[in-house]
């Protein structure tokens, strides 16, 4: 099949790669309405040529891998798309893009987000492994094609990821607390620090651990103001249980209360007894 990929910055450059090394993908070709990506994206060999947008629905595989209002936007001007087409949405937000797919061609569109990515964007961000071993939550999938269903897992498969299906809602929340929650604690650790009078004395300290803490305020504040827009509801919720939790901390260390706080530490050591 032929793949044309909308959007050549970190995600849609690795995806652009890893598709390359698959032996049922005959081209991969993008689209971006960035010069310089579109430059970009062919000196470092992500894809095969750049097309125009209009060109992308003569392909058999369209992925949308730009922000969600993007999305939104070009499945508008797509709603004239062969039956056959396979439409894949990467976007980190899903229930708002499901809710505005054209009622035309719903069947040909999957909603998919790879729960993968890092601070940086660009075509020059782009790493072949991104998506390897890797998860990927497909939405409301049984509102898609028989067809594109499976065109989609097919996919996601042979990249070497870890499939799992929820509803739109449900994927929105549960995304708010483990992505879209700690980016905005990243910037606010990192706010934090820069409104200090001695920041650069602080700075010079910083080792592994702020490091670790601060590394997703670099990520772009475009995309990532759009997302926390996009799903404010989950996010404030997300947010205020965790000020809550926060809250818990810092009383237990203002009263002395030591057993507490170790405690609180401990149960916070449960978590890796799942994620490992």
């Amino acid at each position: 099949m032929n793949v044309a990929i909308v959007g050549l910055g970190l995600m849609g450059g690795s995806l652009a790669l890893s598709l390359k090394k698959l032996n049922f993908i005959k081209d991969v070709v993008g689209s971006d309405h960035n010069k310089q990506h579109q430059k970009d994206a062919i000196e470092l060999g992500l894809v095969n040529k750049i097309v125009e947008f209009e060109d992308v629905k003569n392909y058999d595989v369209i992925i949308l891998a730009i922000p969600v209002n993007g999305v939104i936007s070009a499945l508008k001007n797509l709603t004239d798309v062969d039956k056959n087409t396979t439409i894949i949405d990467l976007g980190s937000t899903k229930e708002i893009i499901v809710s505005s797919v054209p009622q035309s061609i719903r069947k040909n569109f999957v909603a998919a987000h790879p729960m993968t990515g890092t601070e940086n964007f660009g075509p020059h961000a782009a790493i072949e492994e991104l998506y390897n071993d890797k998860v990927v939550v497909l939405c409301d999938l049984e509102e898609s094609g028989e067809l594109q269903r499976e065109v989609a897992k097919k996919i996601f498969r042979s990249l070497g990821m870890k499939k799992y299906f929820m509803k739109s809602h449900q994927h929105d929340r549960h995304a708010a607390f483990i992505s879209h929650m700690p980016h905005a604690i990243s910037y606010s650790i990192a706010n934090t620090v820069m409104k200090q009078e001695q920041k650069n004395n602080i700075l010079a300290l910083a080792a592994g651990g702020f490091r670790s803490m601060s590394r997703l305020a670099k990520s772009s504040p475009n995309m990532w103001g759009d997302i926390f827009k996009q799903n404010k509801e989950n996010l404030i919720e997300a947010i205020e249980l965790f000020e809550h939790e926060l809250s818990q901390l810092k009383q237990s260390i203002q009263n002395d209360e030591w057993e507490n706080v170790h405690q609180n530490m401990a149960d916070a050591n449960k978590l890796h007894d799942i994620l490992d």
